[in-house]
């Protein structure tokens, strides 16, 4: 048996035993840590094919695993290999050719809107094909410059002869790059999703006067802190940050990751926000943060086997967290003050569904609301919504 057909058999098992506990990458370092007969070129081809397998979401469904991962791999893959070479020669020539085009190969057995059957389910404006297309490749990855950073950070990416765009203080690079090696991550640098750096807009298009004192802020579901830190740099550090989270580990993490970035006076709670008998220990917020708990289906296209496991029901679950979150920190905001919440989910549920909810429930007036599109740049796909509180 050659090499190739030893690839497919075990990334076969690998998918039958994959139950989804842990992230895939998670799951097939651990297989590799065990199973040390595989050298690096093994790791990755093996690694490919699992990841296009589950890139496929639910289309394919009846088609066997081998079949379905040599087309998922012809697919999403972009360049002639031994691999397809080998177990695939009729489609080995086709490899760099453009996705219609190879589309139109597999198209008795394959088509795109298949991928994610659940567009009923979908935000609006967002374009149920092109979002099923978006999975076939991998999304790019993101740095946000701070400030006045750019020059030196300039500076070392035309040193590392990276190949790289930039859009702003938003740089685009190709996956797999070791950052560590090049930048001084937090400091100079903030690994972060271009629509993620987007959340916040609204304070660069409106006057926000924060030159004569600090806006107190609340981060109600901090997480890495990632929003704190853009809106910090935002707001030119004129903020007078409180966070919390529900997980002592994650603030732990947060406190880490704020020392690197300069970020030296806050103050931290934890809590679980979602229970009504929660209390905030500190004064009233000028601004509340939720990037709230959800789904992350606006994410799926860097994470697949999500999409793959995906059960529908999901989607209420967490549209129930929401609406109580943002039904309990609402009430510690200032007269005046802005509410902003943010998912990085497709669904209208978790989205439009909440914030109506929010209007329903509280004297507070929407001052803006969008879905950020991202399945149309290899970014992830996200909504925001600016509420004040009257």
């Amino acid at each position: 048996m050659s090499r190739f057909h030893s690839y497919i058999n075990t990334a076969e098992q690998l998918i039958l035993n994959f139950k989804g506990e842990t992230p895939l990458a998670i799951f097939l370092r651990s297989f590799f840590s065990t199973n040390k007969k595989y050298g690096s070129k093994d790791r990755k081809q093996i690694a490919a094919l699992c990841y296009n397998y589950f890139r496929l979401g639910h289309a394919m469904a009846n088609i066997p695993i081998k079949k379905k991962l040599l087309a998922a791999y012809f697919l999403c893959e972009n360049e002639p290999s031994d691999l397809t070479n080998n177990l695939m020669p009729e489609w080995n020539h086709l490899m760099a050719e453009d996705l219609d085009k190879k589309i139109m190969v597999l198209e008795d057995q394959f088509t795109p809107e298949q991928i994610f059957p659940f567009k009923e389910f979908l935000s609006a404006g967002i374009d149920s094909n092109e979002f099923s297309r978006s999975f076939l490749t991998q999304p790019d990855l993101f740095l946000r410059i701070r400030p006045k950073n750019k020059q030196s950070v300039l500076k070392k990416l035309e040193k590392s002869g990276l190949s790289y765009q930039l859009n702003d203080d938003c740089i685009i690079l190709p996956n797999a790059i070791k950052l560590e090696d090049h930048f001084s991550i937090d400091r100079e640098i903030i690994v972060q999703d271009q629509n993620s750096q987007k959340v916040f807009d609204f304070f660069k298009s409106h006057n926000i006067d924060v030159e004569r004192s600090s806006i107190p802020v609340w981060d109600c579901c901090a997480a890495s802190g990632g929003k704190s830190i853009l809106l910090f740099d935002i707001l030119n550090q004129h903020i007078d940050l409180t966070v919390s989270d529900i997980r002592p580990s994650i603030i732990l993490n947060l406190h880490q990751r704020f020392k690197k970035a300069g970020l030296k006076e806050y103050k931290y709670f934890i809590a679980d926000v979602e229970k009504k008998e929660f209390e905030h220990p500190f004064l009233e917020s000028g601004i509340i943060i939720c990037d709230a708990p959800c789904t992350g289906s606006g994410t799926w296209a860097r994470t697949p086997e999500e999409l793959y496991l995906f059960d529908p029901s999901t989607i209420e679950r967490y549209a129930t967290r929401q609406k109580n979150i943002s039904t309990n920190v609402i009430p510690y905001l200032k007269k005046g003050g802005l509410f902003i919440y943010i998912t990085c989910s497709v669904f209208k549920q978790e989205n439009e569904e909440v914030v109506n909810v929010i209007k329903e429930k509280f004297d507070i007036e929407l001052l803006e609301m969008k879905v950020l599109k991202g399945y149309n740049k290899k970014a992830d796909t996200m909504f925001v919504a600016i509420l004040k509180k009257n």
